[in-house]
């Protein structure tokens, strides 16, 4: 039996990390180990996601959060060092493009072990974004690329990795697909049920949540839409924390705009679903808006998903009050199909679980 250490520390990588569990769990070929590293640590959205989402419990939490990128990386390499170590594993597997990424990808390349990146060859082409360099050296250090879409094979090939013949780069679609599909037809009709037109949004990126008149500026745009649209905001402890050191009762201040706790991932997809369209800078959220055929309004000047922006589903917007404005309102009017296929056919785990048992025979 083959053993592959799972390394996740932020809510996307709980989702994508649950379709392959899953599939692990009920093979008699591969064993799981999973780490989970506390960089997104809150008590109520960890136990709401392991719960509802049937991810097991970690074998390893690291609970390496609240610092800087630095420090936080370099404690994470220190500790899964010493559990790669220990646990002697074929293979590491790593998600996206956080911290926790970086830091598994580092370790397993230090100490010459597989690494498997799933969500590889995405781009911004904005260097000033952390989860940019990220995703670029966890790429160029990876020995098995599993990539969402074309656009991401693309990209590697620019890059030049069609001369590395030592990596194995697959278009498996995208993991996310398959998470939206299975919780969508197992668990939406038993989440909340949500009254009226709203429109949903969430926003926790650095560049916007750090920026103390990006903060300002997005608030007064969605509270100013919210005169005539609901806004339901489910609020991020990191980005709840900022908003507070500026304006500790801003739920007074902005009162078009209905602040509720995190969603569970079930919840969330209810939420979409049930919305007019959503807002967000969250890369995971302007998919899971696709999936559930709802355009998005992204607050930020880039996008790894750049397929949506071009078919027309995904607006991309400056942080500007007047710009976030018009973008509202022109989406308002928009209809669209949502029948193209960009990411697969929903089977992209079995295809993960397949290539990995072939790699790692």
């Amino acid at each position: 039996m083959k053993k592959i250490i799972t390394i996740i520390g932020a809510r996307p990588q709980f989702i994508k990390a649950s379709v392959l569990s899953r599939l692990i769990l009920n093979d008699n070929q591969l064993q799981e180990i999973l780490i989970h590293t506390g960089q997104h640590y809150d008590e109520n959205m960890s136990n709401i996601f392991f719960h509802e989402m049937e991810i097991p419990k970690p074998r390893y939490n690291l609970k390496i959060q609240s610092k800087f990128h630095g420090e936080m990386t370099g404690l994470m390499m220190s500790e899964i060092e010493k559990i790669v170590l220990n646990e002697s594993p074929d293979c590491i597997l790593v998600y996206g493009d956080t911290n926790s990424t970086l830091a598994g990808a580092l370790v397993a390349s230090k100490l010459k072990i597989k690494l498997a990146h799933v969500e590889a060859g995405l781009r911004s082409f904005n260097n000033n974004m952390p989860e940019e360099i990220n995703r670029i050296i966890t790429d160029r250090v990876s020995d098995i690329l599993f990539c969402p879409t074309e656009n991401a094979i693309m990209n590697l090939k620019k890059e030049g990795f069609d001369n590395f013949h030592e990596k194995k780069i697959i278009n498996t679609g995208d993991i996310m697909f398959d998470a939206s599909i299975f919780y969508a037809d197992r668990g939406v009709k038993k989440s909340k049920q949500l009254d009226g037109e709203f429109i949903l949004c969430t926003f926790h990126r650095a560049e916007n949540t750090d920026n103390d008149s990006n903060l300002l500026t997005i608030l007064k745009a969605i509270n100013e839409i919210g005169k005539k649209i609901k806004i339901i905001f489910p609020i991020h402890p990191r980005t709840k924390s900022k908003i507070e050191a500026i304006n500790f009762n801003y739920k007074k201040k902005y009162l078009n705009i209905d602040f509720i706790d995190p969603l569970g991932y079930i919840d969330m997809l209810s939420h979409i679903k049930n919305s007019i369209y959503v807002i967000t800078d969250s890369g995971g959220l302007q998919k899971e808006a696709f999936f559930m055929k709802k355009m998005c309004l992204t607050l930020r000047n880039q996008t790894e998903w750049v397929e949506l922006v071009e078919s027309g589903y995904n607006y991309l917007c400056k942080i500007d009050f007047n710009k976030i404005l018009e973008a509202n309102s022109k989406i308002l009017t928009i209809s669209k199909s949502f029948q193209e296929n960009f990411y697969g056919d929903g089977n992209t785990g079995n295809k993960i679980i397949n290539e990995l048992k072939k790699i790692l025979k």
